[in-house]
């Protein structure tokens, strides 16, 4: 079977541009990674919220916010000190700087601050990096 044509200037692979290998350990994540990533760490939260404030975290009010307060720290300091949150340590994905420094927690903050606010992750670039990563510096990667 023959092989599509190529753009000119067209990167093979997400991440091809910033170096990183096209598959395996290093590599940009999956969607699929992420998206499972990201219901693993909702649903921790929604488990850890309603142990601290009660049953209400599951129904309307201000208790639902709750969940979404407990995937903030969680994320946010998680990805700072370990580089990733529950969910993707789980998954084995990692968030990296571009420059190599490690994201600090500031950085984790607004990062996880913007992917709360579910637009940014959804605008992204051919190295799957959402506005999110774009913000910061950062990519999320396989371990």
């Amino acid at each position: 079977m023959p092989q599509p044509a190529s753009t000119p200037g067209a990167e093979p692979y997400p991440g091809a541009r910033l170096g990183v290998p096209a598959d395996g350990p290093g590599s940009v994540a999956s969607w699929g990674r992420r998206i499972l990533a990201l219901v693993i760490d909702w649903i921790a939260s929604l488990l850890v919220a309603s142990a601290l404030f009660g049953s209400g975290v599951w129904g309307q009010g201000a208790a639902a916010w709750a969940p979404m307060g407990v995937f903030l720290v969680e994320a946010a300091v998680l990805t700072a000190l370990v580089g990733g949150s529950f969910g993707q340590l789980a998954l084995r994905l990692a968030v990296v700087r571009l420059d190599g420094r490690p994201v600090n927690l500031l950085q984790a903050l607004a990062r996880t601050a913007l992917i709360c606010l579910v637009v940014p992750p959804l605008v992204f670039n051919r190295d799957n990096r959402g506005l999110h990563d774009l913000a910061v510096g950062t990519i999320t990667l396989r371990r």
